[in-house]
């Protein structure tokens, strides 16, 4: 339980500034479920009397009006506890005052295990009476004040939902006692096992309300504002608890313009407030539930259920009201308080005369049936609702009183109950009985009805202002607060506005600086991809050139050709063909390409005709146009001439392409039957138009190429 109760982590804004956006349901639902711990006393204690009665009569052989006293002699207590709680909790504080009134409920339980006679049965008994009294009240109004407005209903509802599960675990803890041991052991031993095993839940109500903070509008009404909004944080989130602290020191200011007094009570708005406080208080024991809490194994006996079955159906009555009141925790913000009270007072009215009915027919299993319903009704409406509406009525700085008023009223009606309810069922029967029961759900519906107002949904300090009187001077301040609520509401949604503007500057400002870093990484690594493809693309055309200047050499036998010079289109110098006449070792009958090249330097080579063609095509490519040459015949390359070396001149400088780079065609290099080097078309190249051009320029670019070389060597 005290982990519910650790500071949650913070959230932090992209500003850095350390809020809490929302309310922490965990911590929330702890502080519920604390306080309403106390219901667990109050359930437990109602029921495990009614397992008890009929050993501890048996054992000290009680009387009709004795046994009502030892079940009814707890309220006495709880109603001088509860008188009491609204002053107590109102000074010292509500988590305080809890504290007290289970320890008192602990000590007294181990108690009445250890009776030896009624009297000091009846005494332990008052005394853990006025610890459920300390308890019930501060209970419900720590609960309510804690709540946030849109669950308070929900979490109020813990308190009777905690009642009903220790009626439904007592029922179970007295249907295992008694099927244990036999019936001697039971009169002797089991009826002490049943009182006695209280203290579990005391000691489990303490150790909660130990770690507990106090109730946050209490802090703040005796000046702790820093601890009560610290507790609203955790419940409401950082803004909302802003204005929340605000509306309740409005209201303790106004409230501290007025007196304190008990008569304040009885004022024209507050009079109307506390008396229907009283009436739901009143109507909520009246009603006839508790006669069967208290007396339903004694009727179902009666009824004819035998040996331990009494406790059984007791039992299954307990587990139909815990159903019943977990479908109402679901409906209580949903669809209404009053709506709620409404619907169940009167089916609670048709079911209490369908009893009445089946006690006069005496038919045990409609009358179990007939219970069934009866309870389930009462569980969902007027069971809870009261404890949820009545501390809902009345203003700070009198809710623990006014409460601890009601709740005082409703001992009281649940002592009358418990104490007559025996004589009642003996005297008149069960049927005359419950036909009162019926009269007075009619009563409790016309009542609701007619008085009660709807509080879901509002808040505490708009209900308060319900209860103002109607007089011009309280109109003016009711306006007056009004207006300075509706003011504080604007100033806190332009905070919160402001607040949510500059978040969401922030978070734009973190966006943009993570988008220009995304833009950045994915530059750099498409820069990184580009450089490594065209390292690969250069790789890749350096060894296609090595590959293809490999092949040249093969093709023209001893020729050495500077890959560099060709892919660059430089101008090599040419050497001399040989003719028959001019070499002693040529071929008289025709032309053909020196295979040993004869007294030349590093600076000269031997030029065959394909390849000075193809120097004429690079050239062609790179320089402007031509002179023109004079036309040459295919005689005059045709003859012989002498062998003779050309320098090669110096390299011309190549300027930078800028549009594209300059290529020679794929060339396929042959010879054919007289060993004479032939350039052959590319047969990869486009059949286009454009195609076609570029051969006829690189054809007419050969010829003058060939014109030069015919000139230069006649010359």
């Amino acid at each position: 339980m005290a982990g519910l109760f650790q500071d949650a982590t913070k959230h932090n804004n992209p500003l850095g500034t350390a809020i809490r956006t929302q309310g922490s349901g965990k911590y929330t639902f702890g502080l519920a479920l604390s306080a309403g711990l106390a219901g667990l006393l109050y359930g437990y204690d109602t029921v495990s009397i009614s397992g008890a009665i009929e050993f501890l009569d048996i054992r000290y052989g009680l009387s009709t009006f004795m046994e009502g006293f030892v079940i009814s002699s707890i309220m006495v207590g709880a109603m001088v506890g509860a008188a009491a709680a609204g002053f107590l909790s109102d000074t010292f504080g509500r988590r305080r005052i809890l504290i007290i009134g289970g320890g008192f409920f602990l000590v007294a339980a181990i108690w009445s295990a250890l009776t030896v006679g009624p009297i000091d049965l009846i005494v332990s008994r008052m005394v853990g009476g006025f610890g459920i009294g300390l308890t019930a009240a501060p209970a419900v109004t720590y609960i309510t004040e804690s709540a946030p407005t849109n669950i308070r209903g929900l979490l109020s509802f813990s308190y009777q939902m905690l009642a009903v599960c220790g009626i439904f675990l007592t029922n179970v803890i007295n249907y295992i006692i008694v099927s244990y041991g036999s019936h001697h052991w039971d009169v002797a031993t089991g009826w002490r096992w049943m009182l006695g095993l209280g203290a579990i839940p005391a000691a489990a109500f303490l150790l909660a309300m130990l770690h507990a903070p106090e109730s946050p509008r209490f802090l703040i009404q005796v000046g702790k504002t820093d601890e009560g909004f610290a507790v609203l944080e955790h419940i409401l989130g950082t803004e909302r608890a802003r204005l929340k602290v605000d509306d309740i020191n409005a209201s303790v200011k106004l409230e501290h313009e007025m007196s304190r007094e008990f008569h304040d009570f009885f004022r024209p708005g507050l009079r109307k407030a506390l008396g229907i406080g009283i009436f739901l208080a009143v109507f909520n024991q009246l009603i006839g539930m508790n006669a069967i809490s208290y007396y339903g194994p004694v009727m179902f006996s009666d009824l004819g259920f035998r040996g331990d079955t009494e406790f059984l159906t007791a039992a299954c009555v307990g587990g139909v009201e815990l159903v019943a009141t977990v479908i109402g925790l679901y409906l209580i913000d949903t669809f209404g308080r009053k709506r709620l009270m409404e619907v169940g007072a009167g089916m609670m009215c048709a079911f209490a005369f369908c009893i009445a009915i089946s006690y006069a027919i005496q038919s045990a299993l409609l009358t179990f049936v007939f219970v069934i319903a009866f309870t389930a009704s009462f569980a969902f409406s007027m069971g809870p609702i009261p404890w949820i509406v009545i501390p809902e009525l009345f203003p700070t700085y009198l809710r623990g009183r006014a409460t601890g008023l009601c709740v005082m009223c409703l001992l009281f009606a649940n002592w009358i109950i418990a104490q007559f309810t025996p004589l009642m069922i003996d005297g008149w029967g069960g049927g005359i009985s419950f036909t009162i029961f019926g009269a007075v759900n009619l009563i409790c519906l016309l009542g609701i009805v007619k008085l009660v107002p709807e509080t879901m949904g509002r808040t505490l300090e708009e209900i308060e202002h319900l209860w103002q009187p109607k007089t011009p001077l309280a109109a003016a301040k009711y306006t007056l607060s009004s207006a300075d609520a509706n003011i504080r509401h604007a100033e806190a949604t332009l905070r919160r506005v402001e607040n949510e503007r500059l978040q969401a500057l922030g978070i734009m400002t973190a966006a943009e600086r993570a988008r220009i870093g995304a833009q950045r990484k994915i530059i750099e690594l498409q820069t990184q991809q580009n450089v490594a493809a065209m390292r690969r693309d250069a790789a890749r055309h350096d060894a296609a050139e090595d590959l293809r200047a490999e092949q040249l050499k093969h093709t023209v036998g001893h020729s050495v050709i500077s890959d560099a010079r060709l892919a660059a289109g430089a101008y090599p110098s040419v050497s001399a063909f040989s003719g028959a006449g001019g070499n002693p070792g040529g071929n008289p009958g025709g032309s053909h390409m020196v295979d040993e090249p004869a007294n030349i330097d590093d600076a000269t080579m031997i030029v065959p005709e394909s390849l000075a063609a193809v120097q004429a095509e690079a050239a062609a490519s790179h320089a402007p146009a031509a002179a023109p040459v004079p036309p040459t015949t295919d005689a005059t390359v045709a003859q012989p001439v002498a062998p003779m070396s050309v320098p090669l001149p110096a390299r011309p400088v190549v300027p930078e392409p800028t549009q594209q780079q300059v290529s020679i065609s794929a060339l396929e290099q042959s010879r054919n039957g007289n060993g004479i080097g032939v350039i052959l078309p590319d047969t990869t190249a486009p059949s286009y138009d454009a195609a076609e051009a570029e051969d006829a320029r690189e054809t007419k670019a050969i010829n003058q190429a060939l014109d030069s070389l015919d000139a230069l060597i006649k010359a």
